[in-house]
């Protein structure tokens, strides 16, 4: 085992004894706001864009291929972001990452639980499904932001891909997900969700089928030094309809992910930014 990996098993043990304190905070489901924020504008019609897939205004042609554009942040009503954990994990996973985004300029940050009883990423999506209806009803918008950890970033992708989420979610962002299938803990393999994790699953299968004009961005982080990402590499989202970038991530465990500030630094980013064309993993920018 290499210095770095030792390091980041170290941090992950950490932050895991520390999550563990936390963990009964995010035991129930969050309450959402008793009513609507009055000043919050609707976004525009969610249609497919004509021009960048995240709906921005197209870039001028002198911009260097795949740069990022920043947007503004003062006085802006952004997009609701809602996120979602990972396997035995609860809410209480992203008290950081919230905080981060909340002072950054998102006003609307949320988190669902699925149920520990969930045994079905089909079922779970169909939860996120009405949960995002119900942030769009509250907020006025018409698409929303979802940041995904691990389990959590697939039922995403599975709402969107496949039961039409993509008219409402604007950007996926996942943190250490097996989008390609992970046979990391075969001790676990019993359970119905784990085993939807293996790269032979039939979520997996679904989700490589075609997605033709899917409209949402998606943004994978992935680690070198992830232990249940087996291989590391299964985090990165390879499909050829899909508009996505890919960011390394160096040093940073499995665990730490959603709790990093670089890594929520590079969230907002990820967020906030509009690319000119999907970028491929050589053209992703690191978190080191």
């Amino acid at each position: 085992m290499g210095l770095a990996r030792i390091r980041a098993t170290v941090l992950d043990l950490a932050i895991l004894a520390g999550h563990l304190l936390l963990y009964p905070t995010g035991l129930l489901q969050e309450r959402p706001p008793a009513t609507p924020p009055a000043e919050s504008p609707a976004e525009s019609p969610a249609a497919p864009p004509a021009g960048p897939p995240d709906g921005s205004p197209a870039a001028p042609a002198d911009a260097t291929p795949g740069a990022v554009a920043v947007l503004p942040t003062d006085g802006l009503d952004r997009r609701p972001v809602l996120l979602l954990h990972g396997f035995i994990d609860n809410r209480s996973v992203f008290v950081l990452l919230r905080r981060s985004l909340r002072r950054h300029g998102r006003r609307h940050v949320e988190a669902l639980n699925y149920s520990p009883l969930t045994c079905d990423i089909r079922a779970a999506a169909a939860l996120l499904d009405r949960h995002v209806r119900q942030i769009c009803a509250r907020t006025g918008h018409n698409r929303v932001d979802v940041v995904g950890h691990s389990l959590g970033g697939l039922i995403a992708r599975y709402y969107v891909q496949r039961l039409g989420g993509d008219a409402r979610v604007h950007t996926l962002v996942t943190l250490g997900t097996p989008h390609s299938g992970t046979r990391t803990a075969p001790l676990l393999a019993a359970h119905p969700l784990v085993r939807q994790m293996c790269p032979d699953s039939d979520v997996i299968e679904e989700l490589r089928r075609p997605a033709p004009d899917c409209r949402t961005r998606f943004v994978s982080f992935w680690s070198d030094v992830d232990q249940l990402m087996i291989p590391a590499e299964t985090a990165r989202i390879d499909h050829p309809d899909l508009w996505t970038r890919s960011v390394p991530v160096k040093g940073i465990g499995h665990l730490a992910l959603p709790v990093h500030h670089a890594v929520a630094a590079r969230v907002r980013e990820a967020l906030d930014a509009t690319d000119e064309a999907p970028a491929d993993a050589s053209g992703a920018a690191s978190v080191a």
